[in-house]
Formats: C-alpha cells, structure tokens, sequence
C-alpha cells in the first residue's frame, strides 16, 4: 500500500488535567476533569489527516504493553495504518502530563520513553516508498532526528513537511539545517521561528525560504497564521471560538495545511484550512477530539 501522507513523529499517552491555574514553584492548585487521550505532534497531524480522507501511515515506535497497545488502537480507529510502528519488548511508551487552565494554556512534562531510542536501521524504509509527502514532528533525542534526516534523504522525491516544536526550534537553524534543506514546507509557530532564525515574521519566514524551503507557514496563535512561498505572502485570521484547550491546535493546523498542499489548493486557502482545523481542536479537551471530518470544511 502507498500512502497520500506517511508521518514520523513522537508517539505519547496525553494525561491531561484541567486546574483552576498552572501552580507556580510551592504553590497548589485545584484539579478539576482529567483527560487521558493518545498524542505525540506528528501522531495528531495524521489522525487530522485521515479524518480528512487522506490515505495515511505512521513511522514511530511504541512499547509492547498497556500504552502501546492504546495508542496502536487509537489509530486503528481513525484508520491511520500502523505498519510502519516498530513495538518493542523493553521500555516504556513516551508520555506528556499537562495541566491546561481556565483559559486553555498549558504546561507540559515530556517523558519520551522508547521514542528516543528509534534508529534507522529499525525502520522499514521502503514503507515510505511512493508517498506524497514525509510529514515529521520533533523527537527529544538526536537518535531519531537523525534517522528523519536519513529518511528524507532516501526518497528526494516525496515532499518533506515540518512541524519543528520548540525541542528542535531550540536548536537553531545553523543546526537543523541538514533537514530543513531537504523541506519543501516548514510549519513553525512564531516563538519556534524566532528560536529557529532569530527574526519574527515575516523575516524569519524569509530566511527560511533564502535555505530552499518552498512554502513557510507560520502559527500566530489567536492572531491565525502567515502563509508565504517568497511570490506571494499572505496574513490569515482566524476562526474565532470558545477557547477550551490549546492542546493539539498547531497540529490540527499541520493537518488542514498539508490536506490544502496535497490537493493543490492556492496556498492562501490552505492556510484557511489550516486555521479551521485548529479552531475545532481547541474547543475541546486533548489534541483530537475536535478534528474534524473532510465535510465538515467551510472552504
């Protein structure tokens, strides 16, 4: 089987809890709901994918056992194929607390688990083969960087996408230059920009296309999104809603953005795609519950 979108990423079990506010250092705080849901950045992206209708695998690894077992399923359901997951014996899945508050912002504790244990020469390469697009999120370690960076440079013919995060932002571009010039579209949102090229936008964005990069698009949070391909550049409001959980929005925004490029939308309405499915996932608890299905779009 060939696939529209394979992505490679982090996979983690989400424990989420909604607080009366983010406790600071010796404080207390008031646990109010607890969310338990399947994550991990690129993860969220492909299960916003295949809502859309998109025909899409997952390169990643998990460990055998209770959590493995959930967040195997919980693709299952969505219908993002698992066969590219390497399941090992020993270890433990990635894992993400979070306490999110009253305003839906957040802080999360990352235990990557086997995730940064996964190297290339576990990974079944040729699953990728034929693929559209190699979407990729950030891992914690510089194992499974590496083995992205491998990945991409394998098949030069499948259009690579990336969401940094702040762990690979942090890095900067001097750094992570080995894998954004194999990029054809970046997806930073603006702190990560600027931790990536020391310049806000639309200059950060412009930097990045001066290293090859076709297409930027840029989350700006309740301010929506830039979009630019160095011809064209383009400031996109976004859809206003009841804010309930910022967790999972700037995937959910991978998700529309990619679904727009693989059908060759005008890259203005693929950020509007972009924004909106993003604004779904934030009025909801976790990163998934809000994704919606390909006729529920506006545009």
């Amino acid at each position: 089987m060939t696939f529209d979108v394979v992505c490679f990423g982090a996979l983690n079990v989400d424990r989420l809890y909604k607080v009366n506010r983010i406790a600071e250092a010796e404080g207390e705080s008031e646990i109010q709901e607890y969310v338990e849901s399947p994550g991990g950045s690129a993860a969220n992206a492909a299960v916003g994918l295949a809502r859309l209708g998109v025909r899409t695998g997952f390169v990643g690894k998990v460990a055998a056992g209770r959590d493995g077992d959930y967040l195997l399923d919980a693709f299952r359901r969505e219908g993002v194929d698992t066969g590219g997951i390497i399941i090992t014996k020993s270890g433990r899945c990635g894992s993400v607390t979070g306490f999110v508050d009253q305003k839906g912002q957040r802080a999360l504790y990352l235990d990557p688990g086997v995730n940064s244990a996964l190297r290339f020469d576990e990974i079944n390469s040729e699953y990728v083969a034929g693929a559209k697009y190699l979407h990729l999120s950030s891992f914690a370690s510089g194992v499974p960087l590496r083995a992205q960076i491998k990945l991409a440079d394998k098949f030069p013919e499948v259009a690579v996408t990336l969401d940094p995060g702040m762990i690979y932002a942090r890095k900067g571009l001097a750094s992570l230059r080995p894998l954004v010039k194999k990029c054809f579209a970046v997806l930073p949102n603006e702190g990560e920009l600027k931790l990536l090229t020391g310049k806000g936008c639309p200059e950060g964005a412009e930097e990045l296309l001066d290293e090859g990069v076709k297409v930027v698009a840029v989350k700006l949070g309740e301010r929506g999104c830039y979009v630019t391909n160095g011809k064209e550049g383009h400031h996109i409001e976004p859809y206003k809603v009841n804010v309930v959980d910022t967790t999972g929005a700037g995937d959910a925004f991978c998700a529309g953005f990619i679904y727009g490029l693989l059908n060759r939308k005008p890259l203005k309405e693929c950020g509007k795609i972009g924004n909106y499915v993003a604004s779904r996932v934030l009025t909801e608890m976790g990163a998934r519950s809000g994704l919606p299905r390909r006729d529920e779009l506006p545009v």
